[in-house]
């Protein structure tokens, strides 16, 4: 999940394959973005992906409307502020501080990129659905989605569909606990 926008916008760990998802995004992709954030929504983001998103986002609001309208929830441990409207930076345990917005009334909160704070989602049971892109790439190195986090979970099949360059899309929404068996 490491850098898809670019070469240069997570080369942490020498990550020298960003821009991977380019070539792949087309007009059927760019569409199923915008249904997904066309909804009413605030954010939930980890301190570099704000960045990344500070740094484009707000000079393009004829863009990122969605995006500068919602709430961006940070969890960062380094910033306090930013100047970027309707942003709010969690303080203390961050998992207890999504907990509690969970229980607010309000939007739905989307994730995007995030590596970090998504393994600790995962880890806490935080994750009610999954909107994933998956694209016909392997990278064989950088950040990986179900990482360090990741406990065992059930998850429904709610929705699967694929571009015309081979992306699969699928939302699987929070089914309990893992079940086993044998054959």
């Amino acid at each position: 999940m490491q850098g898809p926008g670019g070469p240069t916008e997570d080369t942490s760990g020498n990550f020298t394959l960003g821009g991977w998802t380019v070539p792949y995004f087309d007009e059927y992709l760019g569409q199923v973005m915008t249904e997904q954030m066309g909804q009413p929504f605030d954010l939930l983001l980890g301190r570099k992906t704000f960045e990344i998103f500070a740094s484009y986002w707000p000079h393009h609001p004829e863009e990122g409307a969605g995006i500068n309208e919602a709430t961006k929830y940070v969890a960062s441990n380094t910033l306090t502020q930013h100047e970027w409207s309707k942003t709010v930076f969690l303080k203390g345990n961050v998992a207890d501080e999504i907990k509690k917005l969970k229980q607010q009334d309000g939007p739905d909160l989307q994730v995007h990129g995030s590596s970090n704070l998504i393994q600790t989602l995962m880890e806490h049971d935080l994750v009610d659905e999954f909107w994933l892109k998956i694209f016909p790439v392997t990278l064989g190195s950088g950040k990986r989605l179900f990482g360090q986090g990741a406990i065992p979970a059930a998850y429904t099949l709610v929705e699967s569909k694929s571009s015309p360059s081979g992306v699969m899309i699928a939302t699987l929404k929070r089914a309990g606990e893992l079940k086993t068996g044998s054959f």
